[in-house]
């Protein structure tokens, strides 16, 4: 026992913590300021409502379609080594890419959309055709997507982090010329504007990052496969099937949390006041991903440094606990104080009666932050020991309550949609998390433990 307690390492201080966290956390934070800009240009553009509305469900609609490539980044991170692991990935993440675009495709051909947009969603025809054209212009967003995000878990592999921030903020740059002139010059409308933008910083983050991988890849061409080198784990060279069995678990994670946002236009479609809740839920989702960032950054940290054996659980569970608390009194001083105001008349641009209905929203959510910091604590828990199983029943758990949630206060109780919106996601992030706690490694029952 004194041996054991020799070879341990010394608890890692705060702030060491805190300055490995922080360039992860600038990188999501910028990509978190790019919905509350759009958001404000298009509310300060011609017939705000219906083209927030139609911004909001054509973002909805390609996240959905992007789903089974964002983990990509990962599955780049843990398998490729060598030359033969890199060309497997490439080859498959480059084919995922190119059914998912023909699968927008698809989805835009009139009737298709018309059939799920007016029909099953329920919109006018107004903001149906906007949200035609701005999807259409999305068409390369969730390619772009996969294409950059394979080049950037070569990156995080190699210890290259900061290029991947380099990245985003080529992208939020794009974003920025490219809404800012649309606005100042060409005046089209709004919805049109952020399609454009979304998809013109996408493009340019992809290019950077290839650009700034380019080095990388000559060495993991140059590097022969070894017995030991491409499967987490050792034993055979990485295979397709190997791939595939590897990724669909991730992919369905994945793709059931991007439902969320179809899921919620589906049912505001059908709610009390359902265009002003569609063009206030993309201005409510995008502040609450400002305070849900710190969480999301602190997930990749947590894996990072918990150690093989996790001897640094209590100083990163002592600095989630500060993290969640300073996450949830910023959130809440923002939402229950004139800052509520402030944010979404002055800053985000909306109508008073558009305002007045974020703002009740809003005042619904003040733990959401604070339940993202520990299901990202809980996650790299289950991640660091590899039992990925839970996540994905967690999250479709979660999915599993919000539309029950919807369901019962939209249809049931009559709610106005963005306020039943609020109290769903808060519903399903709670007992997401409930559920993790409940098989927590660091529980004494491991009942998802892989044999």
């Amino acid at each position: 026992m004194a041996q054991s307690q020799k070879s341990d390492p010394p608890p890692l201080k705060q702030s060491r913590i805190a300055r490995f966290w922080l360039p992860l956390e600038a990188t999501w934070l910028m990509m978190a300021l790019e919905g509350p800009f759009l958001a404000a240009l298009i509310a300060r553009m011609g017939q705000p409502i219906i083209n927030l509305a139609a911004y909001g469900v054509a973002f909805a609609l390609a996240m959905i379609l992007e789903a089974p490539i964002i983990m990509m980044l990962s599955a780049a991170n843990a398998l490729v080594r060598d030359r033969q692991s890199f060309q497997q990935l490439r080859r498959f993440s480059y084919s995922l890419n190119a059914l998912i675009t023909l699968a927008m495709a698809v989805l835009l051909i009139p009737p298709v959309f018309a059939g799920l947009v007016r029909d099953l969603i329920g919109l006018p025809a107004a903001v149906a055709r906007l949200t035609w054209l701005a999807t259409l212009i999305l068409l390369p967003w969730p390619a772009a997507i996969g294409y950059r995000r394979f080049y950037q878990g070569l990156l995080i592999g190699n210890g290259l982090t900061r290029r991947v921030a380099y990245g985003t903020a080529v992208r939020i740059s794009a974003m920025a010329v490219t809404a800012l002139a649309l606005y100042r010059f060409v005046h089209p409308p709004g919805a049109l504007v952020g399609a454009s933008a979304l998809a013109v910083g996408v493009l340019a983050e992809a290019i950077a990052s290839r650009l700034m991988a380019a080095a990388l890849v000559r060495r993991l061409a140059a590097r022969t496969a070894g017995k030991q080198t491409s499967m987490p784990g050792g034993g055979e060279l990485l295979t397709m099937r190997a791939i595939i069995r590897f990724y669909a678990p991730l992919a369905l994670t994945s793709l059931m949390a991007l439902a969320v946002n179809p899921l919620l236009s589906f049912f505001l479609g059908k709610s009390r006041l359902p265009i002003e809740s569609l063009a206030v839920l993309p201005v409510l989702n995008s502040l609450t991903f400002i305070f849900r960032s710190p969480g999301l950054s602190f997930q990749e940290t947590s894996i990072a440094l918990l150690g093989r054996h996790r001897e640094q659980i209590r100083s990163l569970r002592r600095f989630a606990m500060m993290l969640g608390a300073l996450t949830v009194s910023g959130y809440a001083l923002l939402a229950i104080t004139p800052l509520a105001w402030f944010w979404f008349q002055r800053l985000s641009g909306l109508t008073p009666e558009l305002a007045r209905l974020a703002v009740w929203s809003s005042r619904i959510l003040p733990l959401y932050p604070g339940l993202e910091v520990f299901l990202a604590w809980q996650r790299s828990l289950l991640v660091k020991r590899h039992h990925t199983r839970p996540i994905t029943a967690a999250t479709a758990i979660e999915v599993t309550v919000i539309a029950v949630i919807l369901a019962v206060t939209i249809h049931g109780m009559k709610m106005i949609g963005v306020i039943a919106a609020a109290a769903a996601l808060l519903g399903g992030r709670l007992a997401a998390n409930l559920f993790l706690v409940s098989v927590s490694p660091a529980g004494r029952r491991e009942p998802w433990r892989k044999a």
